[in-house]
């Protein structure tokens, strides 16, 4: 179910990173994108492991991913870059990832 609501997540960015100035296009934008795209793609990965502690390992990675991704969000609302309105809407979906995250990596680590 978050795998969805992260592969939501990453497509919004990618809109959102359109917004942002083109010299930023291989700095901090090519980060956040990095960023999105490494939450669902750990949690995939994840879940194909054979044991629960390799899977939890890999949400842990894509907790740390979602917080990248978060701060830089805030660095682009910040500088100006984005403007609050939009990095505050996906900061919202990734603070509802990161619940879910800490949830499912809790569950994990508690059968392992």
């Amino acid at each position: 179910m978050f795998g969805s609501r992260a592969w939501t997540l990453r497509f919004a960015v990618y809109g959102a990173a359109k917004r942002m100035p083109k010299q930023e296009e291989y700095r901090l934008t090519a980060q956040m994108i990095r960023a999105a795209i490494s939450v669902p793609a750990n949690i995939a990965e994840g879940h194909t492991r054979a044991t629960r502690k390799d899977f939890a390992h890999f949400v842990s990675i894509a907790r740390g991913s979602n917080a990248e991704l978060e701060t830089l969000l805030l660095l682009a609302e910040r500088t100006e870059l984005l403007p609050a309105d939009v990095t505050q809407s996906l900061i919202a979906k990734s603070d509802e990832i990161a619940r879910m995250l800490n949830k499912l990596h809790a569950r994990l680590r508690a059968t392992t």
